[in-house]
């Protein structure tokens, strides 16, 4: 059978080893070449094909359930289960998720994009089950890096207390989230994968049974049995975590090795209660390049499938928002040895790798655990420190109770960091980094600013590192800047709450934030062509606005609209609208952002096309709502 072929994972239990096997190399080369051609995630993936071929051999997915955490190493997933024919527009507009949708299989039965989730999930849906009265098997595949989340040590804990509710929890062990694994409990897999016990029965043992005249070259069932409880024996003092914690314990298995793997999997079915199997993996599994650069190769954009080289762009593009970041707090940090860099689990995706290589002893990985990052920081600062919590918007999310609770109330000067603000395109609605505007903006004491380019960007690093009286926020778009001049050294810091006013016309006032101040340049030059003359304000700080420059300006010009790149719905906007009202300045606002809907999967480009976020369609919105009358608010009221 060819992988095309295969529309039904359950075609699967037909198949032997070698045909498996034959199935397991055409996956890995479908992956290889789809994700070489379009870019997405490639390491996590190729990891865990035979792991993935294996359980599924076992499973009847027609009823059975396995919910994979975070998503993208579900693309062998996505292959077997009638997805092979579309897999080349993966993470394109309309086409292949890179994470997994309920919507677009019925083989994907939870969504995911952030990690440490699938325990939770799954014991969900098998306490449903239970409750129901239904049969059928709950799987949840989780990463060591997502096991690090507080989200699924909660839900191990509570699987645990329940001994007669069946849950598989397969642990996908590759020494990796993102980058190499940090913690305790990284410290202890490790132990246990390499345990000299196992390892020795698991290289020696069958290799000793074929010298046993009455086995040759073929081990019985019977002694394959004794040679896992044998394994299991000499793991029962390592693994003794997972058992006292009411799992049934059976591994380290080979995730490469498929008759070990289907061995393991079939066993689990067979015990009642929580089974966690353990599965040692290589990320980058069979592309020499991604097993020695399992960073690197994580997620690559379209490269040379035999180089392993990015395929270069037409052109040279300026430096990106997060390289400027990385560089400028390195060289802040070798001049103020408070400031710590704090990252969670995302060194290479922040830029804070950088700080690691330079200042290892002022970086701080508290791997995928977002919420002990935020309190940890607030810890430091009690004590005199300057954390830059580096985290990116839609992650920050996770710690918002944290934000609230251990920073804002305490009114205490962390500086938070956020990457990936605003539309970020291929990885679709679970990484957009729409709400961090409206979610942080609510909160007393925070100061929340964005910079117009990479220049401002690093006056605002300093901003935020010498603003010592409140916690403060600064978030960046991904992608590059804009080519303006940096500066190496003296950067002064910004008046906090105070904006600018880079254009002056008497039609309409263009008030732009952060990553849309640009494009409101770009809007000014657009409709002065129809004679429309915009006065373009760079607000520079939401929280607190500057309302000394923009409430005279709205009353004068008589025509708002706000433009920013978030949530529209408590945004930017609002807090202009808001701002006005509380001055009695009744003039027509227009926020302009992201409206209250889910962005799909697609480049940013035609992200913004689609809602409407580009400088063309803004103009033209303005454009007409300029040709209508300024209503009186009298007639409204």
């Amino acid at each position: 059978m060819h992988l095309k072929d295969l529309t039904h994972p359950n075609q699967l239990h037909a198949l032997s080893i070698q045909e498996l096997q034959q199935i397991a190399s055409q996956i890995r080369q479908k992956h290889l070449e789809t994700v070489a051609d379009s870019g997405g995630h490639l390491g996590p993936g190729l990891g865990v094909v035979e792991l993935t071929v294996a359980l599924y051999q076992t499973l009847d997915l027609e009823r059975d359930k396995v919910i994979w955490d975070v998503g993208h190493q579900a693309y062998p997933h996505k292959l077997i289960t009638g997805r092979y024919n579309s897999f080349h527009t993966l993470r394109q507009k309309n086409g292949i998720a890179g994470y997994l949708k309920r919507c677009e299989s019925k083989f994907d039965h939870f969504g995911a994009g952030h990690a440490s989730t699938s325990i939770s999930a799954a014991l969900g849906m098998a306490i449903a089950r239970d409750l129901k009265g239904e049969k059928f098997k709950v799987v949840a595949v989780i990463g060591d890096g997502a096991l690090t989340g507080g989200m699924a040590l909660e839900a191990i804990n509570h699987a645990g207390h329940l001994p007669k509710t069946n849950l598989l929890v397969v642990l996908n062990d590759n020494e990796m989230s993102i980058s190499p694994n940090v913690g305790a409990l990284s410290r202890y897999l490790n132990k246990l994968r390499l345990n000299p016990s196992v390892q020795l029965l698991s290289d020696n043992l069958k290799e000793q049974f074929k010298h046993l005249p009455i086995v040759g070259d073929s081990l019985s069932p019977e002694l394959g049995r004794l040679k896992e409880g044998m394994k299991r024996l000499a793991v029962t003092k390592e693994g003794a975590m997972f058992e006292e914690l009411g799992f049934t314990y059976i591994g380290p298995v080979d995730g490469h090795n498929l008759e070990e793997l289907i061995a393991a999997f079939e066993q689990a079915h067979q015990i009642t209660g929580a089974v966690l199997v353990h599965v040692a993996t290589v990320k980058g599994k069979g592309y020499e390049l991604a097993e020695k650069d399992q960073v690197g190769y994580h997620a690559q954009t379209p490269f040379n499938l035999t180089t392993g080289k990015a395929i270069p762009s037409s052109k040279p593009k300026p430096p990106a928002y997060t390289k400027v970041f990385a560089h400028t707090l390195v060289k802040l940090a070798q001049q103020n040895p408070k400031i710590i860099g704090i990252t969670a689990a995302m060194s290479t995706g922040t830029g804070l790798d950088k700080l690691h290589e330079k200042l290892p002893n002022q970086y701080i990985d508290v791997g995928i655990a977002e919420q002990h990052g935020v309190t940890l920081a607030a810890g430091l600062a009690c004590e005199g420190m300057r954390p830059v919590v580096t985290i990116y918007s839609t992650f920050l999310q996770r710690a918002y109770d944290q934000i609230i609770h251990d920073v804002c109330i305490q009114n205490l000067p962390v500086f938070f960091c956020l990457d990936r603000a605003g539309i970020v395109g291929a990885d679709g609605p679970t990484h957009q980094g729409m709400y961090d505007i409206a979610y942080l903006r609510c909160i007393p004491n925070m100061v929340l600013m964005a910079p117009k380019d990479e220049a401002e960007l690093q006056r605002m690093l300093v901003t935020g590192i010498e603003h010592t009286k409140s916690p403060i926020a600064m978030r960046y778009p991904r992608g590059n800047g804009y080519g303006v001049s940096l500066m190496e050294e003296g950067w002064e810091p910004l008046p906090i709450g105070k904006g600018e006013i880079l254009r002056s016309g008497d039609d309409v006032l263009i008030v732009g934030y952060g990553s849309m101040v640009h494009p409101a340049m770009q809007v000014a030059l657009l409709l002065s062509e129809y004679g429309i003359q915009a006065t373009v304000v760079n607000a520079r700080f939401v929280k607190p606005l500057d309302t000394e420059l923009i409430v005279p300006l709205a009353q004068q010009i008589g025509r708002v609209f706000t433009l920013e790149e978030g949530c529209v719905i408590g945004g930017f906007g609002s807090a202009v609208a808001e701002a006005l009202q509380e001055h009695g300045v009744l003039v027509p606002v227009t926020p302009i952002g992201i409206p209250d809907k889910l962005i799909d999967h697609a480049t940013p480009e035609e992200s913004k096309a689609d809602i409407g976020l580009t400088s063309v369609q803004i103009a033209e919105q303005i454009r007409q709502a300029v040709t209508l009358p300024v209503p009186k608010f009298s007639q409204v009221y």
